[in-house]
């Protein structure tokens, strides 16, 4: 979608445009396509953060995350960064410095958690499983058990790199028993997958604008809970930029963040709130998510193409497609490029066996039979 305006100097936006104007129909993992509704608000002209105005959305935007996330109880915090932000700031705010933490890891970030608490100075101990599938709460409980020393639990609800969405709900219960605190990695679920944070109990909840949200990348959200900001409060050498209790402060006294939001990203934010207010609200957006990828998983399954994900554990924003023996993943992404459909190569360990196809963002079931009846053509000459 190009907005028009009157530019003195349009050559130089051209020069720019032609490098980056769309070609492909997006179905990756992110960034995603933007809704229109998106691209018109975030071409406004800037203005202070400071100002009224950015204070009003601020907090709009903040209720309409608290009651989007079922949050009564948790504080909205904004970041102005990827999603990656939160998982230092919930082991820098909460996790002493050579304390433990329990990764759970089904994919490429799970193992990224771990990395990231190991480079803060915790340790990281891992409960990983093979690519393909969840955590059980069996398993969670055994791990525990064998590691009640630990501080805290990582859970990747939805793995982005194998299209496996975990029993968020049944681990965080696991979690409470062994009372443990509870960060999720949402990155890829918040917006396409039930969050019930009182309801479930949990500490932290993150995302990114640039996934389910269908809003570019550059703002990272949270619900947190009252018993990490009171962790945080006599944590030592919690840092600055992700200190959780200043951003808190900000919200109540401020009505804004420590440093210089990306504006657009939150009024772009605000506006999808307001489409799946529009829409007939969460369980009708949701919906639209759980029908968009049973089309896509039964289509691929349909072609006689497998899915990575165990049955039952599926994700409804991305499915990991695992290509016949004697083709690459790559190739299918490749060659599907060529036809102007840019899915998402295989992540990971799984990298060569699988490609991924997203449903996150701006996009129409129209859409998404035209990008399957090219797959499955693609899909033949890539056999023969």
């Amino acid at each position: 979608m190009e907005i028009k305006f009157n530019m003195e100097y349009e050559e130089a936006y051209r020069e720019v445009y032609e490098l980056v104007k769309p070609k492909y129909r997006l179905f990756t993992a992110g960034p995603v396509a933007c809704f229109p509704e998106v691209l018109a608000i975030m071409s406004v002209q800037m203005f202070s953060h400071r100002s009224a105005e950015a204070k009003e959305v601020h907090v709009d935007t903040l209720n309409r995350l608290k009651a989007f996330l079922e949050a009564e109880k948790g504080e909205i915090i904004m970041f102005p960064s990827s999603g990656t932000g939160f998982m230092e700031a919930a082991v820098r705010n909460t996790v002493p410095k050579g304390g433990k933490v329990l990764v759970t890891a089904i994919g490429a970030f799970g193992k990224r958690f771990a990395d990231v608490v190991n480079a803060n100075g915790r340790e990281a101990v891992i409960l990983s499983k093979e690519p393909g599938y969840a955590i059980k709460p069996e398993e969670l409980d055994e791990a525990l058990r064998k590691n009640p020393d630990v501080v805290a639990v990582t859970i990747t609800y939805n793995e982005t790199s194998t299209g496996v969405l975990n029993p968020l709900p049944e681990l965080a219960k696991v979690v409470h028993e062994h009372d443990k605190l509870l960060f999720v990695d949402a990155v890829s679920a918040m917006g396409g997958a039930d969050i019930k944070f009182d309801k479930w109990g949990l500490d932290m909840i993150f995302a990114s604008s640039q996934k389910a949200f269908g809003v570019p990348p550059g703002l990272a959200v949270a619900a947190v809970s009252e018993r990490v900001f009171e962790i945080a409060e006599k944590m030592p050498e919690r840092g600055w930029y992700f200190d959780l209790p200043l951003y808190k402060k900000f919200n109540e006294k401020k009505k804004g963040t420590p440093s210089t939001p990306p504006l657009p990203q939150i009024f772009g934010l605000n506006v999808v709130l307001r489409i799946v207010e529009k829409m007939g609200g969460k369980d009708a957006w949701l919906g639209m998510y759980r029908k968009r990828s049973e089309m896509i998983r039964e289509g691929v399954k349909e072609m006689g193409l497998g899915v990575l994900a165990e049955p039952g554990y599926e994700s409804p924003t991305i499915t990991a497609v695992v290509v016949p023996e004697g083709m690459k993943g790559v190739d299918v992404y490749n060659t599907m490029r060529e036809r102007g459909f840019e899915l998402a190569k295989g992540y990971g360990s799984v990298a060569e066996k699988t490609f991924r196809i997203g449903n996150m963002g701006y996009m129409t079931f129209d859409d998404i039979e035209e990008m399957l009846a090219n797959l499955r053509e693609v899909i033949e000459k890539l056999k023969a």
